[in-house]
């Protein structure tokens, strides 16, 4: 990986933030003339941005139980996240393929990453909000009123995300099964998530 593809890569996942369905497009048309090809690093730049939003957002839901606390947290939100879109993906995939998707795998792969790394950038910018409540109003109830607010509000976004990016790649597909495969891959999160304790406050 060059330093010239990475600095690419970072500039085409700022932009995704904005415009997530560009950047799904040209990957997809990227063998056409004429079409500027998002670098191969762009998908290191997705993974690693989500994984460290999932980190910093768990290490902040969990302040208030201190250093070993907040270790934990940076550490099992990624892995629950990780394993949660790992163990989803190939449902997307295989089952898509199945019903008649065009999409390869690589412009599959890239949409769920756009996915998950809007999600987290989500995550990031509720740390002020996470922060504040924990800090001036210590109560269980406090932690999983606001916990569940971020949650619902991110979800909410990464799905519109995700539909409005399936429904670029592929115009005249149903968006029925993509939702169906996000329904699914937050209940195996929220599974993940209450087994390695991400919601005990």
């Amino acid at each position: 990986m060059t330093s010239t593809a990475l600095r690419q890569s970072i500039r085409e996942v700022g932009l995704a933030i904005r415009r997530p369905e560009s950047l799904a497009r040209r990957w997809r048309d990227r063998r056409e003339d004429g079409v500027e090809s998002p670098p191969n690093a762009v998908f290191f730049v997705l993974l690693f941005n989500a994984a460290f939003g999932a980190a910093a957002y768990g290490m902040i839901m969990h302040m208030h139980r201190g250093l070993s606390g907040m270790g934990e947290g940076a550490l099992y939100f990624p892995l629950a996240a990780g394993l949660a879109w790992t163990l989803a993906f190939p449902a997307l995939y295989i089952i898509n393929s199945i019903l008649g998707s065009r999409l390869d795998f690589t412009t599959t792969t890239l949409a769920a990453s756009i996915t998950v790394s809007f999600g987290a950038a989500a995550m990031l910018a509720s740390i002020p909000i996470t922060w504040f409540f924990s800090l001036s109003l210590p109560y269980t109830f406090i932690h999983w009123a606001v916990n569940l607010v971020v949650f619902a509000g991110v979800s909410f976004w990464m799905s519109d995300v995700f539909l409005r990016v399936m429904k670029t790649l592929e115009p005249t597909r149903s968006r029925a099964y993509p939702f169906i495969w996000l329904v699914l891959l937050t209940a195996l999160g929220a599974q993940l998530f209450w087994l390695l304790g991400l919601f005990q406050f």
